[in-house]
């Protein structure tokens, strides 16, 4: 197996037993491919191989600095962010007359509480919240975290394995385009060549094979040889079956990426691939299959283009910071300040300080660093994106995009 990083904390010894049974199924697959694998398959399978991927083996990857998980998300830092994302759904399925939503890879099923407790709140809970979710940890994971979170509202949540024919409602898809498998592209003197997986002696390593496939961007063919980039069919992919089957509402993704002009920039000449573990980005994103996070950035502007394609229509695109503050996020945060910390039971001395705590407290400091997370432009703000794709909604229900609007960069 690649050999592990002395930086890193090494895996518990049941983790490492099912990166090795993975493992084992991988060197199978390289077998019976004749030694060669399309690094999307390879993703495909280190993330999503049944019991034994990253996204289907484990249910720890969620959660805060600290934690024994390998990531944070928006939802995880402020249930303001989810409650923010509310709004602009509550003016969606008003105007729309929709009853339905629709979450894909909800996670740890913190967005799908935070979703749902405000849109109650705000007097519109969906008759409907649906869950497209393929790992069946992560399922359990999602109904525990509702029935404790929202009680009431959990007979109104059901999980798909599939998308029906034709749907209306509206679609949420926090970070869930970066997670879907890429192919790699390599730049050599003779042109691009497609980058795969093989194996010398017990590890796996990187090898290129000739291709016709070619970045979508001309600017990449300007690209020095020894640059690597990624293109995203399996992402245009589901954007084109959500087209098919979507009959009326919005799809809201918030995700990571940039525009294609930026995406293939020569500054980004070794492209965007990363795994993740315990907080830390790795560059050797073939250590511990299934074990460790793999993602690339969005090219917003491919699907764009093909959700245009497939008959949708870009309804909007800007900055995270721009959507949440456009949606009340400060606003929002004006209340919860002016209403203080969340009451706790005074059973130690840290409980009753915190129950006393004025502004300025650990809870403002703690909602003050989250929010500047999401809004900061060197944090989450700036690099997340948000794009809105549609049919039959007017899009001057998408007050997210009031200000700030980016379409005209895609």
């Amino acid at each position: 197996m690649n050999e592990q990083p002395t930086s890193l904390p090494a895996p518990a010894p049941l983790a490492l037993e099912r990166s090795a049974q993975l493992l084992a199924q991988l060197r199978a697959a390289l077998h019976a491919g004749g030694g060669w694998l399309p690094f999307d398959a390879y993703m495909q399978q280190a993330l999503y191989a049944p019991g034994l991927g990253y996204y289907t083996g484990q249910v720890g990857q969620f959660g805060d600095f600290g934690s024994d998980s390998d990531f944070v998300t928006a939802p995880e830092l402020s249930p303001l962010f989810g409650r923010t994302i509310a709004a602009q759904v509550a003016r969606v399925l008003q105007q729309a007359a929709l009853d339905s939503v629709v979450e894909f890879g909800a996670g740890s099923g913190q967005l799908a509480v935070q979703v749902l407790g405000e849109l109650d709140r705000l007097g519109c809970a969906p008759r409907q919240y649906a869950i497209v979710e393929v790992s069946g940890a992560l399922k359990h994971r999602q109904r525990d975290t509702l029935q404790r979170a929202v009680p009431h509202l959990a007979d109104r949540v059901q999980w798909w394995s599939r998308l029906p024919e034709r749907f209306d409602a509206v679609v949420l898809g926090n970070e869930v385009l970066d997670a879907m498998p890429v192919k790699l592209l390599s730049k050599h003197p003779g042109g691009w060549m497609e980058r795969g997986v093989t194996q010398e002696g017990d590890d796996l390593v990187f090898a290129d094979r000739p291709t016709t496939l070619q970045p979508p961007d001309p600017q990449a063919q300007a690209l020095p040889p020894g640059s690597v980039t990624e293109i995203h069919p399996h992402a245009l992919a589901f954007i084109r079956t959500l087209a098919e089957r979507l009959r009326r509402g919005v799809a809201l993704f918030i995700d990571y990426g940039f525009p294609q002009h930026e995406y293939y920039h020569p500054q980004r000449h070794m492209g965007t691939l990363r795994a993740h573990y315990r907080h830390r980005a790795l560059d050797d994103v073939l250590l511990w299959p299934g074990l460790a996070d793999i993602t690339a950035h969005v090219d917003f502007t491919a699907v764009a283009l093909a959700a245009q394609d497939a008959g949708l229509d870009v309804l909007g695109y800007t900055s995270q910071a721009n959507f949440l503050m456009n949606c009340g996020l400060l606003d929002l945060v004006a209340e919860e300040f002016a209403a203080g910390p969340p009451p706790v039971a005074p059973s130690s001395a840290a409980a009753l300080c915190q129950a006393t705590a004025a502004p300025g407290g650990s809870h403002y400091l703690r909602q003050t660093a989250a929010v500047n997370k999401l809004l900061g432009e060197s944090e989450m703000g700036e690099l997340f994106k948000v794009i809105a794709l549609g049919r039959g909604v007017d899009a001057h229900a998408l007050h997210g995009f009031a200000r700030g609007d980016r379409t005209h960069t895609l």
